[in-house]
């Protein structure tokens, strides 16, 4: 017989994998050998050898579930999705997709109600993967409240099924005597990028951390992984992690740009900018370093080193003669903190300032939507009640209306350049509103600076509308104060 040719011998029998029914009617899993023992005479035939090995594979089975198997939720653990990424890698024409997603939320629940309950949504999540990812996708929990999904699928499928997931990860879990409510983020990345198959969560990992800081609340978005993301991640880990000690170290700076009066452009003022003279990175802007600041708790150390240093600057130019004002820039968070008034106090004795010789501005969509306006509000009469002065910066970018910040017990209206810039390419009149504005300034007793004056044409602009003051890269930029000194001295008199 031909297959009598490919029996193994009898010290290399082949092994032969094969299912049979027992006795009773059940399946087996057995390995069988066949020796050909024809040629030894005590023999003279063929050898077969069966053996049952159903409990081996089923303990085999055992183990794989318990190393490539989360077993609260019964999903695909982190090992099992990583060698999937890997395979998937490896494919002649790899194409796909790993979803990284977070639920924010369950330590509440766990904290509220106990494990118990929290197990049971992480059940339940696990339960709303595998029904709501297509065939062929692979459902993972990868640690906590951390789950993945790789997908076979591209860009655009891969965010439709992102946006399907979220939904339903956002519905209500009904849990005996409790309903509870999570939100979630989720990143993705294509398994075609990056270095490895590390590299590729990783990616998914950063835009995830993207969606959390990008959504309401940090929650309930859909981010893609993209170089330039990546950058802006690792510049704000950079900056969280370096601004601690900054002030110490001699890193920050403050720079100035005079406010004119705009009959004579006679300096009345000056604005001091805050900068961060990063080593490696270069200069940090005030929103970018304050936003860093008020994350870690730090924004009370800053400005308390922003009020001292520009009030020992305006002492200084006071003594020399220069009779101006300096104004600071201030968040609403900073003016809320029980500590500010103190320091601003402080920082006036220090260095012998005349409380109104000092302005306080924050922006207009900071004042329209504070954390807490009625907060924002006692905050600012706490300040006037000091003296100093306060002023409404960028006004005509939000929503809110003079009136309203006439509530607000503000002195100074410092209006954006887009209420006076006329758009390229358009005629007629040149900022009409702006008319408006100086007009319900005068009204209501506030002073009215048009900011970012940079072309003759918003000069002309800004003087006809009766606007008397104005600051602008027209008259100069922000720089150092000794640059600024002599800017002063050039300007004392009048022009003409």
């Amino acid at each position: 017989v031909d297959w009598l040719s490919d029996v193994g011998g009898a010290d290399h029998p082949e092994v032969i994998v094969a299912q049979l029914r027992d006795g009773y009617g059940c399946w087996r899993e057995t390995e069988s050998t066949v020796s050909d023992q024809r040629a030894t005479p005590e023999v003279a035939a063929l050898v077969v050898h069966v053996r049952d090995v159903s409990d081996r594979r089923e303990m085999e089975r055992a183990l794989r579930r318990l190393t490539f198997t989360d077993q609260l939720t019964g999903l695909a653990n982190r090992r099992e999705l990583l060698d999937a990424i890997a395979a998937g890698r490896s494919q002649p024409q790899p194409t796909g997709s790993v979803l990284v997603i977070a639920l924010d939320g369950l330590g509440g629940v766990n904290d509220v109600r106990g494990r118990d309950h929290g197990d049971a949504i992480l059940i339940e999540v696990g339960h709303r993967l595998r029904t709501g990812v297509d065939t062929g996708d692979l459902p993972a929990r990868l640690s906590g409240e951390r789950f993945a999904v790789l997908t076979p699928v591209g860009v655009v499928r891969a965010y439709s099924l992102a946006t399907r997931l979220l939904t339903m990860l956002t519905e209500p879990y009904r849990l005996p005597g409790v309903t509870a409510h999570l939100s979630a983020s989720i990143g993705l990345a294509l398994i075609t990028g990056g270095d490895g198959v590390d590299d590729v969560l990783r990616r998914a990992d950063l835009a995830l951390l993207r969606a959390q800081r990008d959504g309401r609340d940090g929650r309930g978005r859909v981010e893609w992984y993209d170089e330039s993301m990546e950058a802006a991640l690792l510049r704000g880990v950079t900056l969280e992690q370096e601004l601690p000690g900054a002030v110490a170290r001699g890193e920050l700076d403050l720079v100035y740009q005079p406010i004119l009066e705009l009959t004579f452009q006679r300096p009345v003022g000056a604005e001091a900018l805050l900068r961060w003279r990063h080593p490696r990175i270069g200069t940090v802007a005030p929103t970018e370093l304050m936003s860093v600041a008020e994350k870690l708790g730090l924004a009370d150390e800053v400005g308390d080193w922003v009020l001292h240093r520009a009030c020992r600057q305006l002492s200084g130019w006071l003594r020399e003669g220069f009779d101006l004002w300096m104004s600071v820039n201030v968040s609403p968070r900073q003016l809320l903190s029980a500590n500010f008034v103190p320091m601003l106090r402080d920082a006036l004795d220090t260095h012998l300032v005349c409380a109104d010789r000092l302005l306080l501005e924050i922006t207009e969509q900071a004042a329209a939507t504070p954390l807490d306006l009625d907060g924002l509000e006692n905050a600012l009469t706490r300040v006037r009640e000091v003296g100093v002065r306060t002023a409404i910066d960028h006004f005509g970018t939000g929503p809110a209306s003079l009136a309203q910040l006439r509530r607000m017990a503000v002195d100074m209206v410092k209006v954006d350049r887009s209420l006076f810039a006329e758009p390229v390419g358009r005629g007629g009149a040149v900022a009409p509103i702006m008319d408006v504005v100086v007009g319900l300034g005068d009204r209501l007793g506030l002073i009215v600076v048009a900011s970012g004056v940079e072309a003759e044409a918003h000069l002309d602009a800004v003087r006809a509308a009766g606007c008397r003051y104005g600051q602008g890269n027209l008259f100069a930029a922000p720089a150092p104060p000794e640059r600024i000194e002599a800017y002063l001295a050039d300007h004392r008199s009048p022009s003409f």
